[in-house]
């Protein structure tokens, strides 16, 4: 390395730790400021319910019986991604930590996020052979009145994380539909019909991994994933932040 790359890089370290203490980054799940280099802070991490096997084998959700292979949403119908992972239960801290991530814009928690997702299903994503990294896109006018989405912002850090592309134009919601939660089941799967399209040709992406915040019954990942694959997309997995228990 020459003398001036050398000299630059340090300043660049000073600079960086500079604003790590003037600009601590958060802890999602109490949003208190956490040390460098810390993501969750050691008090939430006892807290926090990471998903842990035994889980479906379809959708990722955690199983009371290690006997079974898939939880009871899955055993009842099919879905049109082939896999799908989830790093936390979506329980009180981690509802609390998406809600603030989403309507309280704090993107800085899609860092920790990211690792944490990095970190347990890096070498899963690796052997599904994932080409590009797509995030369930919002619809326009809810991401001009939210400022951003959330599932863009984490997908680029994930991206960034495995040195994967991410797409983030290539699925469009083309409906602005009801929020899902407001829904049962079969009116969730009538209000997604036709609301994504795909903006572009994906001739050469065979594996695609779609990114959300959230899982609950799939109806969402199952509509984006059918766009991409009527599109010609061989194998679409899935990963969310957090999702629900078995029943």
């Amino acid at each position: 390395m020459k003398p001036r790359e050398a000299i630059w890089k340090c300043i660049r370290s000073i600079d960086l730790t500079l604003l790590g203490l003037l600009y601590p980054k958060r802890c999602p799940f109490c949003d208190r400021a956490v040390l460098p280099g810390e993501g969750i802070c050691k008090e939430c991490a006892v807290k926090a319910h990471f998903v842990k096997e035994p889980a479906c084998m379809k959708c990722g959700k955690p199983l009371m019986d290690a006997r079974r292979e898939y939880c009871r949403d899955c055993g009842k119908k099919s879905h049109a991604f082939t896999q799908g992972k989830a790093v936390f239960l979506y329980e009180k801290e981690t509802k609390a930590a998406l809600y603030r991530f989403k309507y309280q814009n704090k993107r800085e928690y899609a860092d920790v996020f990211a690792k944490e997702m990095a970190k347990r299903y890096g070498d899963w994503i690796k052997q599904k052979r994932i080409q590009a990294i797509v995030p369930v896109p919002l619809h326009k006018r809810r991401r001009k009145k939210r400022g951003f989405n959330q599932a863009e912002v984490l997908a680029k850090e994930l991206g960034r994380e495995l040195g994967i592309p991410v797409l983030t134009n290539l699925l469009i919601r083309v409906r602005d539909t009801r929020p899902q939660k407001e829904l049962n089941e079969a009116e969730r799967k009538n209000n997604l019909k036709r609301a994504f399209k795909i903006s572009g040709s994906i001739v050469q992406l065979d594996y695609i991994l779609l990114l959300d915040d959230i899982y609950t019954t799939g109806s969402t990942l199952d509509a984006a994933a059918a766009a991409l694959l009527a599109a010609g997309a061989r194998e679409v997995y899935a990963c969310c932040v957090g999702i629900g228990g078995d029943g």
